[in-house]
């Protein structure tokens, strides 16, 4: 099981733009469409990683969880999907019904989108402010496959949480680990 770590896009980025299909609706969505009040949650993901299987449950409680309070979650999935079949489209929307997803899930089917976000791994969590300024990437939680840690999503619910109190998110960030991209050839 490859380990990779996130890049750590910078603090401050704005976040780049796009326009992808939801597997799940089957319709066409930017980033304005899916922006939130108070913020917007992008989580690059893909349906046969270990690292995001073992998360999925808590990244569905952590949008539903916040997502009342102004906040929105998208997911996206870059991975080749002639190498990496399992990460289809048609796979991708199968996976969303499984999993409960109460978020888009967008296809990335040319990797612009991961390569201008500079995701690494999946999972791969990055939160923007309501200026779509980037204010957290990382981890989502210290839970691994096998590490016997518990999934609570504890990282990316402090940096939500601050957010809501109108305070400073920590700058502590650990990166992801994960998956390696499926980066075509």
């Amino acid at each position: 099981m490859a380990r990779t770590p996130s890049n750590m896009l910078p603090l401050g980025t704005v976040a780049p733009e796009f326009t992808l299909v939801d597997t799940i609706t089957k319709s066409t969505m930017s980033l304005k469409d899916i922006k939130g009040e108070r913020g917007t949650v992008i989580m690059f993901i893909c349906n046969h990683c270990p690292f995001v299987i073992h998360v999925n449950e808590e990244i569905v409680r952590v949008a539903n969880d916040y997502r009342a309070q102004g906040f929105s979650f998208v997911a996206i999935s870059s991975n080749d999907v002639e190498k990496y079949p399992q990460d289809s489209p048609e796979k991708m929307w199968k996976t969303a019904q499984k999993n409960k997803y109460t978020f888009p899930y967008l296809y990335d089917e040319t990797q612009e989108v991961a390569k201008a976000y500079d995701a690494a791994c999946t999972p791969d969590f990055y939160l923007f402010d309501a200026e779509l300024m980037l204010i957290y990437r990382g981890q989502l939680d210290d839970s691994r496959p096998g590490n016997g840690i518990p999934v609570n999503g504890r990282d990316l619910r402090q940096a939500l949480d601050a957010v809501l109190r109108n305070a400073t998110v920590s700058l502590d960030q650990k990166p992801s680990i994960g998956c390696n991209i499926k980066w075509k050839e």
